[in-house]
């Protein structure tokens, strides 16, 4: 390794692009899973994953990464060469999710502060076996493939000492423009060409100890001149064009040419066959203009060493003696801490309690007080910032498709444990929330989807004997409504047993001893499921059992606002709805008072306002009241009622209805007056004040009163 060189500041980067990488290499497992082998590409975008992990992996010098991803790496460079029969589809897969789970651990502890330092003995002997058991079952007509050893060289330099065998090659490399740490990038393509070199020059030289090198990559790209014995395709397994490398230019060469270094690059020819011919001819003007330039500067005598390659000792790189300066070019994308992103939310939400204060200060409501000029500023800066909300909040949304892909694991992995033939299906992965919410649900998700396997889908043989001919079946899915998101968790097992559940009710003194069963909604009695301790499962399992896990579902889901229905029909399976609101951050509302206090209610559930008078009223016998509006008879809800609130009067002379519909269910909300729209930054309840219903929030008011939020389907309900 190169003197000086620090992965400090590397380690994010190689966090976040391993990441990815992991995950697009299970959703291409999981895809597979089910089918006789992995095709030819999957086969190779597998080997490349394993190549390019080991290659980060061997620069950040974490060697039990660098181990199992390059003995993955072994056995899909076998399966591409050789093409074998035979081989065991379902303990492959295992093998690529454990080798996934291993390094996934490792990049966990490192994020954590940790050191990479977990064992991977096991894993690597289990792929050895696996290997062998292959190579030993192929035909006998079958291309014997030399393995793809990996051997640590003792020095990152070797001395150019040229055989007959030995081939001579200058490489170009382009990349991505809107790539990170494109030094990096090019280390990663010198570490894994030191493997086969003999001699390797490469310019930049300084990418481990000079940032500004990424610059420079990016606007000239990044050349090599290597000696070895390799062909040219075996170089381009090595440099593969992806998501990093945008153009790989290889031109093999003599020995001379080899020599002249750096300075004959350029001299070839290039056919470009990508640019339009108003865009070769601006390029050949311009390098018109570059040669005439060059003549002039042949005035000025050439200092020996201009166009000479310095020599470095073992471990170093080679660099020109001379090095003009070339204008940066700016990157597309950048990484942010989310952290900040959360700060920068928070200071908007601030920005929008400023605004309101401003815009309903007392000051301004003076009679005969003429403000044109104030209310055209006024306007002007509602209308930024509501553009920098809406900017923030765009850029904190993510789809679902990571979480869902990660359930899919899950069922893999619990399915396969239980032996339960299961098949799992995606609706609207690609619904987009607040990264902070999707933060919250993943692990009531993963309950979920552990239940669904474990209590709601039967085993091979009970499905068997009901009749049941097709799979176990869950399916994940995610819409928008009303400024919600709603995710649902079906099976189509054997559903919720009312009876088991009420006998497990009574035994822990949960039933009211003054209601008879009969008298218990079925929701009402699958809710009991989501208290703490409770489980109808008489054997603990690994995965459940225990009374945990649902009441851990109801406490995360609460937390940002979310709720859980659940829905089953015996013998045919259940649904668990989860419902989370989109974002955490801004929302329209309504801002409406009853008696002295004020309540706000978001503008996406509210269908209309009507005025009424007492005749419009229908009081049943109970007590209940409606209204019939347009020939329908919808309920009324007095809030200060039913907040018991001590200044609220009954005269609905003065009074409004707000008419809110949530699921195709409607209630008429009767309030005072209707203060006006307003954005509203949503702020938790207190946890010292106890959850009530109806309530999901409160916020400040422009006058610096506080406002709660309604939520409109506690409401309904």
């Amino acid at each position: 390794m190169a003197e000086g060189f620090n992965t400090e500041g590397m380690l994010d980067v190689y966090l976040f692009e391993n990441g990815q990488l992991l995950e697009q290499l299970q959703e291409i497992v999981l895809e597979q899973k089910d089918e006789e082998c992995f095709d030819e590409d999957s086969i190779n975008e597998i080997f490349r994953t394993m190549h390019t992990i080991k290659g980060s992996s061997g620069v950040m010098m974490f060697e039990n990464i660098t181990a199992v991803s390059h003995k993955l790496e072994d056995v899909f460079f076998y399966l591409r060469e050789s093409h074998p029969q035979n081989v065991p589809h379902m303990e492959l897969v295992e093998h690529v999710l454990e080798v996934a789970d291993f390094i996934t651990n490792e990049m966990d502890k490192l994020q954590n502060g940790q050191q990479a330092d977990g064992d991977a003995t096991e894993i690597l002997a289990s792929i050895d076996k696996f290997l062998n058991s292959i190579k030993g079952g192929k035909r006998e007509k079958e291309k014997i493939i030399e393995k793809n050893v990996h051997e640590e060289p003792k020095q990152f330099y070797l001395a150019p000492m040229a055989t007959d065998a030995s081939r001579f090659y200058k490489i170009y490399l382009t990349y991505q423009p809107d790539i990170q740490l494109a030094n990096v990038h090019a280390y990663k393509i010198v570490y894994s060409l030191k493997e086969i070199a003999e001699d390797l020059l490469f310019y930049p030289e300084d990418i481990l100890t000079n940032e500004s090198s990424a610059e420079e990559i990016l606007e000239n790209g990044f050349k090599i001149l290597l000696q070895a014995q390799a062909s040219e395709e075996e170089l381009r397994e090595i440099m593969q064009e992806g998501y990093d490398l945008k153009k790989v230019d290889i031109y093999e060469c003599t020995g001379n040419e080899f020599l002249q270094g750096f300075d004959s690059f350029g001299s070839e020819i290039r056919i470009d066959l990508e640019s339009s011919v108003e865009e070769i001819e601006a390029k050949a003007e311009a390098e018109e203009g570059k040669e005439k330039a060059k003549e002039k500067s042949k005035e000025k005598p050439i200092a020996p060493g201009d166009f000479v390659i310095e020599s470095k000792g073992p471990g170093k790189a080679k660099k020109l003696a001379k090095d003009n300066p070339k204008k940066t070019e700016k990157t597309s994308f950048i990484s942010v801490d989310v952290n900040k992103m959360d700060k920068l939310m928070d200071l908007i939400g601030e920005l929008v309690i400023s605004e309101s204060v401003v815009l309903q200060n007392p000051d301004l409501k003076v009679p005969g007080l003429r403000l044109d000029n104030f209310h055209k500023a006024a306007g002007q800066m509602a209308k930024i910032s509501t553009d920098l909300q809406n900017v923030i909040m765009s850029m904190r949304m993510v789809p679902l498709t990571n979480t869902f892909q990660k359930m899919n694991r899950i069922i893999f992995d619990v399915s396969r444990k239980l032996g339960k033939d299961v098949e799992f299906e995606m609706v609207g992965e690609h619904t987009e929330v607040d990264k902070n919410i999707i933060e919250h649900i993943s692990d009531p998700l993963m309950h979920l989807v552990r239940n669904a396997v474990d209590h709601g889908i039967e085993s091979n043989e009970e499905r068997a004997a009901k009749g049941k001919t097709e799979k176990g079946k869950v399916t994940l899915s995610a819409k928008t409504e009303s400024g919600k998101v709603w995710i649902s968790v079906k099976d189509n097992g054997a559903g919720l047993d009312r009876d088991k559940i009420l006998a497990k009710a009574r035994k822990q003194g949960i039933l009211d001893y003054t209601r008879d069963d009969n008298s218990y909604t079925d929701k009402e009695v699958y809710q009991f499921i989501t208290l703490p301790g409770f489980s109808t499962n008489e054997k603990v399992t690994e995965y459940s059992g225990r009374g945990v896990g649902m009441d851990v579902v109801v406490s995360n889901l609460q937390s940002v606002g979310g709720s859980l229905e659940i829905e089953s029909t015996p013998g045919q399976g259940s649904v668990m709805n989860l419902k989370i609101p989109l974002t955490l951050a801004i929302i329209d509302g309504i801002v409406m008072e009853v008696g002295n206090s004020s309540f706000v209610i978001e503008t996406g559930v509210v269908k209309e306002f009507v005025g009424i008078r007492d005749n419009r009223l229908v009081q049943e016998p109970n007590g209940e009241e409606f209204i019939m509006i347009r020939g329908e008879g919808y309920p009324v809800l007095r809030l200060g009622e039913w907040y018991d609130l001590k200044d609220y009067k009954a005269d609905t002379e003065d009074g409004m209805l707000v008419l809110v519909e949530v699921e195709k269910k409607t209630i008429c909300l009767l309030v005072d007056r209707l203060l006006g729209k307003q954005e509203i930054v949503v702020k938790p309840i207190p946890e010292y004040v106890k959850k009530v219903k109806g309530l999901s929030g409160c916020t400040q008011l422009g006058d610096g009163s506080i406002a709660l939020i309604l939520d409109a389907a506690g409401l309904v309900e």
